[in-house]
C-alpha cells in the first residue's frame, strides 16, 4: 500500500476560495485503490508552510508527496518541473510578509527537479480529457517555497515528490472574470488520477 501525503493551502490575497485546499477536503484516505491518502491544507505563510510541510513528511513518513497549488491564469493541471531557490512577489504572503529577490537557502542548489513522473502524469490526465501540461517552475511564491524546500529535504531520500498546480475553480469566476477556471470535480479526478499512476508504479 503507498502511502502517499496530498496537500493543498488556504486562501490567500484576500481570496475566499482556493481549489487545491477544495481538492484534498475532498480526498477520502481510499479513494485510490492500492494507496492510502493523508491530507492536510498548509498555511499560505513562508515562515510557517514549509516547516508544516516537513512536520507531516516527518510524522506520516509518505511513499509520496504531491503538495497542489492555486495558479489563476492556468488553463490546465500542470505538474511542476522546477523548485527555485528564491523566494521573489509582488503580493503578502497571509502574515502580511512581502519577499522581493530573497534565496530560500543561501549555500543550497539554484533549484530542484521534481521526482514525480511529470510526462507520464500530463499523459493520464489527458487520457482522462482533463487539460494538463508540464509548467517549468512553480514561481517564486510559497508554492515555490515549500516546493523548494521539500525538494531540498528529500534531495537524499527515496520519497516521490513533487508540486502540481492547478487553476481556478468555477466557483471563483465571479471574483476572476476574465480567467480560465475548471469544474473542481475534474480537478479532484486529477489529483486521483496522479495518485493512480503513482500507485501503479509502485506495483510494477
Amino acid at each position: 500500500m503507498l502511502r502517499v501525503l496530498v496537500t493543498g493551502f488556504e486562501p490567500f490575497n484576500n481570496a475566499k476560495l482556493n481549489p487545491s485546499e477544495q481538492i484534498v477536503t475532498n480526498l477520502k484516505s481510499d479513494d485510490v485503490p492500492g494507496a492510502h491518502i493523508i491530507t492536510a491544507v498548509l498555511p499560505v505563510v513562508y515562515s510557517k508552510a514549509a516547516e508544516e510541510l516537513l512536520a507531516l513528511i516527518e510524522e506520516h513518513q509518505p511513499d509520496a508527496v504531491i503538495c497542489f497549488g492555486q495558479a489563476e491564469g492556468r488553463k490546465a493541471i500542470t505538474p511542476e518541473r522546477f523548485a527555485v531557490n528564491l523566494d521573489d512577489a509582488s503580493i503578502a504572503d497571509n502574515s502580511g510578509s512581502i519577499r522581493v529577490d530573497q534565496r530560500i537557502h543561501e549555500s543550497a542548489a539554484t533549484a530542484y527537479e521534481t521526482s514525480l513522473p511529470i510526462k507520464e502524469l500530463v499523459s493520464a490526465l489527458r487520457v482522462e480529457g482533463i487539460p494538463a501540461a508540464i509548467s517549468l517552475t512553480a514561481g517564486s511564491f510559497v508554492c515555490n517555497h515549500i516546493f523548494y524546500e521539500m525538494q531540498h529535504a528529500l534531495r537524499d531520500k527515496q520519497i516521490t515528490s513533487g508540486f502540481v498546480h492547478v487553476p481556478l475553480m468555477s466557483e471563483q469566476a465571479e471574483n476572476f472574470p476574465d480567467l480560465f477556471t475548471m469544474d473542481l470535480n475534474q480537478m479532484i479526478l486529477g489529483a486521483k488520477t496522479i495518485v493512480a499512476v503513482l500507485a501503479a508504479r509502485s506495483d510494477a
